[in-house]
């Protein structure tokens, strides 16, 4: 059977997600390489096969940026999850779209000025 993982939520601070299909193996959950402590695995009443995956995320992986957790069972990464913090990413990204923008603006204005050419000199 394959081993599928779903994110239900994030709540309180953790990360909460359900498993099946991954038997008895342990799961690893790391963040730049380190290992986050505290996560749980624990079945859910009435889904043979199914299991609820908490994952606490500590306070100091929140930091502006992007954060991404690496969730890995019997050696194979089975799944992540990404936490996307502070204004630097939302200022980064107005920018770059406003520099598109100008520059589909200049595209636009070189264009006109081609077609008006091109008319011209075949008329």
């Amino acid at each position: 059977m394959d081993v599928t993982l779903t994110k239900t939520r994030i709540r309180a601070g953790v990360w909460q997600g359900i498993l099946t299909g991954g038997g008895a193996a342990e799961i690893e959950v790391t963040l730049l390489g380190e290992k986050i402590a505290g996560v749980m695995l624990a079945p859910i009443p009435g889904q043979p096969g199914a299991q609820e995956l908490r994952v606490p995320i500590p306070a100091t992986a929140l930091n502006d940026g992007v954060q991404t957790f690496l969730i890995r069972q019997g050696g194979e990464t089975i799944g992540h999850f990404t936490i996307v913090t502070g204004v630097a990413m939302e200022d980064d990204l107005r920018a770059e779209i406003d520099l598109l923008r100008a520059e589909l603006d200049m595209l636009k204005r070189a264009f006109r000025r081609h077609c008006v050419e091109t008319a011209a000199a075949a008329g």
